[in-house]
């Protein structure tokens, strides 16, 4: 007969054994933890000697991180600002150059007038045969053209029976630089003391007129003028506009006026040097298109040398204060190497390792790693030597 168990009584928990902790003995554990030390100190080396930096973070030293951080960043600043004293350099050098050759136009100019008065004018001259002509009843004119001057025509309205009454209708005119005289009987002789070309036309030049002689031609260019170096010395003043207005660099050109260029040296504008553009144009240095009268004689070719002498002593002064502003830009620029290379300098020092020590660390720790591995295996020695008793 078999006996069933009491439904009623409880059944018996199960029993949980327990692991023992492991237990390392002290010279273990001292070992141990050398060990770990040893395995931190050699990341940190081995990250210096990857990075080449012996601070990587603040975590590592703040203070060294922090002021490092500032040096560089100031650094960076300044080396924005060195950019734009190297573009100031530029600009002024442009400035510069664009006076020394205009200053060679000025001089060419003043050579032109200089030529100009070593040319001697031989007027113009053309003598033609009057016949009697009346105009009292249709009237008449004679146009006279004396270079590149506007035409003058002069009315003819009366009866025109002699030489002299002619030469009489032309003075009342009061042609500038046309002198009329009567030669003999039936002639006038017409003479432009500027050397200029000379053309006579209108009624009384055509058939039936008072100046009709198909003897003589009605144009006149006999003469000797300056008109050609009058057109090259306002060519070179045309030169000197154009060469002016090229003179820029990068967008600035100082030789024009309402041009300002500013060169800041620190970070917050406080230090800083202005620099104003100056027109430097024919008219900005005196000098003006001349009319082809200006070398009709002596003393105006040389009021025109003085004004050539006086734009080359206003070059002159503009080259000098452009030379001052450059000097010190150049003075700026050189210090603003020479201070973002200090702090640098400091920053490196602040957070650069040194490989040559952070070599040897690593080698130093590698070795007390190896003996740590040794002197944990000898200290397990101890607990190993229980197996021999089984």
């Amino acid at each position: 007969m078999t006996l069933e168990p009491d439904r009623d009584t409880p059944a018996e928990p199960k029993r949980v054994i327990e692991m023992a902790d492991v237990v390392l003995s002290s010279a273990m554990r001292s070992n141990l933890l050398s060990m770990q030390n040893t395995a931190k100190l050699l990341d940190q080396t081995q990250q210096r000697v990857a990075t080449g930096l012996k601070v990587n973070s603040a975590v590592d030293n703040p203070q060294s991180y922090f002021t490092a951080k500032g040096l560089n960043g100031r650094a960076s600043d300044l080396n924005t600002l060195l950019d734009n004293e190297g573009l100031a350099v530029q600009t002024i050098n442009a400035a510069s150059q664009g006076i020394d050759a205009i200053q060679k136009l000025v001089q060419q100019a003043k050579a032109t007038a200089t030529q100009a008065l070593q040319t001697t004018i031989q007027p113009t001259t053309l003598t033609e045969t009057v016949t009697t002509h009346d105009y009292s009843t249709t009237n008449g004119s004679l146009t006279i053209k004396i270079g590149s001057k506007s035409a003058v025509t002069v009315p003819l309205t009366t009866n025109i029976q002699s030489a002299g009454d002619l030469k009489a209708a032309i003075s009342a005119a009061g042609i500038s630089g046309l002198s009329v005289t009567e030669t003999s009987a039936g002639l006038l002789k017409f003479t432009v003391s500027t050397g200029d070309k000379l053309t006579l036309s209108g009624d009384a030049t055509t058939t039936g007129g008072a100046l009709a002689d198909t003897t003589n031609t009605n144009t006149s260019s006999n003469g000797t003028s300056r008109n050609k170096l009058i057109d090259d010395y306002n060519n070179l003043l045309t030169q000197i506009d154009q060469l002016a207005k090229d003179a820029s660099f990068n967008g600035t050109n100082l030789l024009q006026s309402g041009t300002n260029l500013v060169v800041n040296f620190n970070e917050d504008q406080s230090s800083k040097l202005a620099i104003a553009g100056v027109n430097s144009n024919s008219a900005g240095i005196g000098l003006d298109p001349l009319a082809y009268d200006a070398f009709n004689n002596d003393d105006n070719i040389k009021a025109v040398q003085n004004s050539n002498d006086g734009a080359t002593n206003k070059l002159r002064s503009l080259a000098t204060s452009f030379a001052s502003s450059l000097s010190i830009v150049q003075a700026r620029e050189d210090f603003t190497k020479n201070l973002v290379n200090t702090l640098q300098t400091g920053a490196a020092n602040l957070i650069t390792a040194d490989t040559n020590e952070e070599g040897a660390n690593m080698l130093a720790l590698q070795t007390r790693q190896q003996l740590g591995v040794q002197a944990l295996s000898i200290a397990s020695q101890a607990q190993q030597s229980v197996l021999k008793l089984f």
